[in-house]
């Protein structure tokens, strides 16, 4: 009969075991090495990584600081009396001087500001440059509907600001705020935000207790004190997009700026001209956007609602009435005053326009004359 020697059975168990160990531990530590060799490949891929992202931060915020110094340089101060103690400590402090700021948007030393700092037209203020010299202004143009001035100080070779395009902008957008938030202690001091909104419609009340629209206006989270009135929102690339001009008392963090193409064609105009004969329509209107703060209920879809005509323009003299809807100026579509606004300071004062009017929807068409303003 056939006998298993169990002694060299034992010995092939063994080394079959042996085997098999060596081949489990072989793998193992071929697992931990590729492990370890992915583990420093993706942690020097992630190092790289974070290298760059570290790397293009510095750059974007030096970026931003060179834009921003450079911007800084065409922001200057504005007062309605001549510097003689300019403290916010002083009684004859912030409100008294009517301290704010302005933009300085020409060489041949134009500043661009709010209304309420200068006054009307041929009205007087004092400028302050970067350099710490102060000038007499005189105010060349100035329209309280929209809260604008322009002064012009007889200096020039200035650094003007670089003008960007507000109707490319977006909400979420990085901008930055310059200007003089309590007086001149505390020049030119920058906040950053982002728009919060565009094109949105306040009800304001000026001094005399009356009540105003303010359309088409930017608003930002950015931190607008009164100071800051006449400074600039700037973008990223430092162009001015839009003036600083209102913050609302009740509602923290919440500001606003006038759209900077509101008034492009006058400063282009006041650069190659040397003046601006603003022409006049003589209407008092509104859009729809204003159709919530009224007592009236106004039911009309889109154009300018005629709710006046001043008394001495040609417009009086023409067919068109309280009551009617403005559609169409020279058949360019309009559905806000802005668009109105922007479109009548490209035109001189004896241009002839065509109105589009619709009346119990029936349209017809008015040609009037343009006045000049006052």
């Amino acid at each position: 009969m056939f006998r298993i020697d169990k002694k060299k059975a034992n010995n092939v168990f063994i080394q079959i075991i042996i085997i098999c160990l060596s081949i489990f531990f072989g793998i193992l530590a071929y697992v931990v090495y590729l492990d370890g060799q992915i583990y420093t490949y993706e942690k020097k891929e992630y190092g790289t990584k974070l290298a760059k992202e570290i790397e293009s931060k510095i750059i974007k915020n030096s970026n931003s600081e060179n834009v921003i110094n450079e911007a800084m340089k065409s922001i200057v101060g504005i007062s309605k009396l001549k510097d003689t103690g300019t403290s916010i400590f002083l009684k004859k402090g912030v409100e008294s001087l009517g301290i704010g700021t302005g933009i300085i948007v020409s060489k041949k030393g134009y500043i661009l500001t709010n209304q309420h700092l200068v006054g009307d037209k041929f009205n007087n203020c004092y400028v302050t440059l970067d350099t710490g010299v102060e000038y007499k202004g005189n105010v060349v143009w100035s329209d309280n509907e929209i809260d604008l001035a322009i002064v012009k100080i007889g200096v020039e070779n200035l650094s003007p600001i670089k003008l960007g395009n507000s109707d490319d902008i977006s909400i979420g957008q990085n901008v930055y705020a310059i200007g003089n938030p309590v007086g001149f202690e505390f020049e030119k001091t920058v906040t950053s935000g982002i728009i919060s909104g565009t094109k949105r419609t306040l009800k304001v009340k000026d001094e005399n207790g009356k009540y105003s629209y303010m359309e088409s206006l930017i608003q930002t989270d950015a931190t607008i004190n009164e100071g800051n009135s006449g400074g600039a929102l700037i973008n990223e690339l430092g162009e001015v997009i839009g003036i600083t001009s209102v913050k609302v008392t009740d509602a923290d963090g919440i500001g606003f700026a006038i759209p900077i193409n509101m008034v492009k064609t006058i400063i282009e105009k006041l650069e190659t001209e040397g003046k601006f004969n603003e022409a006049y329509l003589g209407i008092y209107g509104y859009d729809k956007e204003v159709i919530p703060y009224l007592k009236d209920v106004i039911d009309f879809e889109d154009g300018i609602y005629v709710a006046d005509i001043n008394e001495s323009s040609n417009l009086k003299k023409s067919s068109i009435k309280a009551g009617d809807i403005i559609v169409k100026i020279d058949d360019i579509n309009i559905t806000k005053m802005t668009e109105l606004r922007e479109y009548i300071y490209t035109k001189k004062p004896g241009d002839i326009v065509k109105l589009t009017i619709k009346r119990n929807k029936r349209e017809f068409i008015v040609q009037v004359e343009l006045n000049k303003k006052l």
